[in-house]
């Protein structure tokens, strides 16, 4: 088993916890991103920095990922193609896409990006906190021990 972090766009302390758990379970984890990210270092933990060409890391993420791996991204339409070649994906907010739910965040995905274009999206404000740091890490936590174990 082998964790990719879509890097870019991963919060500090997702890519951290990422880190401890590499360390403590003695698991790969590959960091992708077009730059090089900060704090990438130690053991069990690479990073992989890509061209800075539109999709390259996501193309690298694909290319590398293969099934009993795990991927962390926020990105719908790399986790639709890493679910459709069976490989478990996770959102750093703690959501697990998979072949029921992936379709329905890509619709909602698209919509959303319509409403933008036509000046009629809703404001967010990413918020990242305790609340969404704690559900990721027992997702986190219950995927990567569920694999170890070979069940998964």
């Amino acid at each position: 088993m082998k964790i990719f972090v879509d890097a870019d766009s991963c919060p500090r302390v997702v890519r951290e916890l990422v880190m401890r758990a590499a360390r403590k379970r003695r698991i790969e984890a590959v960091f992708v991103a077009n730059r090089r990210i900060p704090g990438i270092e130690g053991d069990h933990a690479a990073m992989e920095v890509c061209p800075s060409r539109e999709g390259a890391a996501d193309d690298r993420i694909v290319e590398l990922a293969c099934q009993g791996d795990l991927v962390i991204t926020r990105d719908i339409p790399l986790a639709v193609r890493l679910v459709e070649r069976g490989i478990v994906v996770l959102d750093d907010r703690g959501r697990i896409y998979t072949g029921e739910n992936i379709r329905q965040q890509l619709s909602m995905r698209n919509f959303m990006l319509v409403l933008a274009g036509s000046g009629l999206g809703i404001e967010r404000v990413a918020h990242y906190g305790k609340k969404e740091l704690k559900t990721f890490a027992d997702n986190f936590d219950r995927i990567v021990t569920i694999s170890l174990k070979g069940t998964l």
